[in-house]
């Protein structure tokens, strides 16, 4: 075997990956397509820090703000402990590969809901940003909507 069909054999291998149900999936062994995947985990991954960090922590510790809000909306300490909690899991399951499509559509819900309270409860002051993050939100669930039926398999199998 050649040096070249070595290296081109040993990159397609490398670019494959195995499901949990032991089907081979092949993935772009271009180096456009190793560049955007690393730029989609990227963008996964600064989300679910936001999300954990920005967005979670301070309904979860109580923070002020996050209880002043909560309390104009009529929600109190369990709706934002609640909504903090989403966000948490949301933030994990970013990062849980067969959970990640499903958790960019839970957390664009998440952010609609957000924005409808933003335009109807605060006047629409900051109803941008629950719009701005709905892009990269839908940009992962689409990209990684083939786990969806990882997904499927191992709630059918009952994992």
């Amino acid at each position: 075997m050649s040096e070249t069909t070595a290296s081109e054999a040993a990159a397609s291998e490398a670019a494959a990956s195995v499901t949990p149900a032991g089907v081979v999936v092949g993935e772009s062994a271009t180096p456009r397509g190793r560049r955007a995947r690393i730029a989609l985990r990227g963008l996964q991954v600064l989300l679910a820090l936001f999300y954990a960090i920005a967005s979670a922590l301070p309904k979860l510790i109580g923070h002020e703000s996050a209880a002043e809000s909560f309390d104009e909306l009529g929600w109190g300490s369990a709706g934002m402990y609640t909504i903090g909690v989403l966000e948490l899991a949301g933030a994990v399951a970013l990062l849980i590969p067969v959970l990640q499509s499903v958790a960019a559509i839970a957390l664009s819900l998440l952010m609609v809901g957000a924005f409808v309270v933003q335009i109807a409860v605060f006047g629409g002051e900051y109803a941008a940003t629950p719009l701005i993050l709905i892009l990269p939100l839908a940009l992962i669930a689409w990209a990684r909507r083939g786990h969806n039926a990882d997904l499927v398999r191992l709630l059918r199998r009952g994992v």
